[in-house]
């Protein structure tokens, strides 16, 4: 679907002034957030019920923005006063991750859920925005943003952040993980697609990328797909060693490490320690249909 396409889609009526430019980052949101799930139920993939999350996500965003167009609105008509003109631009620096539409968190619900293990990863709020970091992919040594891998294809991701000195050899955290994980994507992907078609499990970890061996990790990192079979190498992922280190650049415990489970529309929905493969399985239990079900 097109920009153009989303914004009428979601943008025929506009409930609020053009001031802050709203109209386009609330209703390409709309569609959005509408889009996947009905593409969900129609693949057969989620339960109808996930449909329901349209109306109650969107609709209190619709009156944020309201309440936001408010008070913007009003400070756009104050005479040009000194002190009108500081409360302005404060008021425009606060909410500027608002304006850019990047702000947006929903509340804990079917698809989104409450924020216990919070504390395992400060710098991924639970509800929101999945935000960027360098990382450096472990096949080529080839630096990147880790969010600009995850494409808007409709399919949702667990990363798993690898606590420290794990290199994902058997017996490890990540290859534990990987191991319970292997039945929950089976349960939920059709033997006809890819095994990552539904789940993709994405990796990063702490050691350096010198000291990885890709031969080592589990088949659910490192998946044959399509009709050759050919070998996925971009799922696996080690942090920077000095400088934008993304487990201190979103508080991640290295410790412990964290998997985090991130919605289609690459919102977080869900934050796990590595030994709470149930809590994701029940998670995932909600949204996703067995193929026997689909």
């Amino acid at each position: 679907m097109t920009n153009a396409r989303k914004k009428l889609c979601a943008d025929a009526c506009h409930t609020h002034s053009p001031k802050a430019g709203q109209g386009m980052n609330v209703s390409m949101a709309d569609a959005f957030n509408l889009g996947w799930k009905l593409a969900a139920v129609l693949r057969g993939q989620s339960p109808t019920e996930l449909l329901d999350t349209y109306s109650s996500e969107r609709q209190t965003k619709a009156q944020e923005l309201i309440d936001f167009d408010r008070d913007m609105a009003r400070l756009f008509s104050e005479k040009p006063k000194s002190k009108e003109e500081a409360q302005f631009q404060t008021y425009f620096k606060k909410h500027g991750r608002y304006t850019a539409g990047v702000e947006t968190c929903y509340d804990p619900s079917l698809i989104t859920a409450n924020d216990s293990t919070q504390a395992l990863a400060t710098g991924y709020p639970t509800g929101k925005r999945f935000h960027s970091a360098p990382v450096i992919r472990l096949a080529d040594a080839k630096l990147m943003e880790l969010g600009h891998t995850l494409m808007a294809d409709g399919r949702w991701r667990i990363i798993a952040f690898a606590p420290a000195l794990d290199t994902g050899i058997h017996g490890g955290p990540i290859s534990k993980l990987c191991a319970g994980l292997a039945s929950l994507i089976e349960r939920v992907t059709p033997r006809s697609r890819d095994a990552d078609a539904v789940i993709d499990v994405r990796a990063v970890f702490q050691v350096p990328y010198r000291n990885m061996d890709f031969s080592e990790l589990p088949t659910v990192l490192r998946p044959f797909k399509g009709t050759m079979g050919l070998t996925d190498y971009e799922k696996v992922f080690c942090a920077i060693q000095q400088g934008s280190n993304i487990f201190d650049l979103r508080g991640i415990n290295r410790t412990k490490g964290v998997v985090v489970v991130v919605r289609p529309d690459q919102h977080v929905s869900l934050v796990a320690p590595f030994d709470g493969l149930t809590k994701v399985g029940d998670y995932f239990e909600k949204v996703l249909l067995t193929v026997g079900d689909a």
